[in-house]
């Protein structure tokens, strides 16, 4: 299982620094959708350059304009880039071709999406579906419970993500399912005291 780092809601120094700081540690680095909005493409452009083990994920979140947000995004040297999976599945088709020509990976955000929604967008084989716990709810979320359920409902898909909350014991908890290709941890490394030991933690109970 690979660990993301997910960096959100720091200045554009600080972001940077930690990404470099967390590269030679975690599998992805994540640049969080509210960086991407305070700072865009043009900022982050020459990231990649700094990073000599971790893949960049930007977290763009696009809802329109697939073709032209994940050629933009790829070209400024993401890895990987996100799109919501409740958007039509024009837009899913438009970005999921992009990333394939770039021979890059698409991850679809699943967040507030029904079982009947998902149902209908299991086509994209080759992609990155993300079960995503809401920032914003109050309910409560079971990580490995949900990837059975997951699993059980769809499994011809194959590489699934996770997001929401995750602390040391459920991402152990997702390892040893052996369900989860990714698990995303945000705050419980970029926000604490010391985010690369953090880092070491999760990469020691995830291996």
């Amino acid at each position: 299982m690979k660990l993301q780092a997910a960096i959100d809601r720091k200045p554009l120094d600080e972001t940077i620094a930690l990404a470099k700081a967390l590269d030679p540690v975690v599998d992805i680095v994540e640049i969080g959708t509210s960086a991407i909005k305070d700072f865009g493409f043009a900022a982050l452009k020459d990231l990649k350059s700094q990073l000599h083990h971790a893949q960049l994920l930007f977290d763009i979140k696009t809802n329109d304009e697939g073709d032209y947000e994940f050629k933009a995004g790829f070209d400024a040297k993401a890895d990987i880039l996100t799109v919501m999976g409740a958007m039509d599945h024009a837009t899913l088709a438009k970005t999921y071709q992009v990333a394939q020509d770039r021979q890059k990976d698409m991850f679809i955000d699943l967040m507030a999406m029904s079982e009947q929604q998902i149902a209908q967008i299991t086509d994209f084989h080759q992609a990155i579906f993300g079960l995503h716990h809401s920032h914003d709810s109050s309910q409560n979320f079971a990580p490995t419970d949900s990837v059975a359920a997951f699993h059980e409902q769809f499994p011809s898909i194959k590489r699934v993500a996770v997001a929401g909350g995750i602390n040391l014991t459920s991402a152990k908890a997702l390892a040893a399912q052996g369900l989860t290709e990714i698990v995303i941890v945000g705050g419980a490394i970029a926000g604490s005291d010391d985010p690369l030991a953090s880092a070491k933690e999760f990469m020691e109970v995830i291996k």
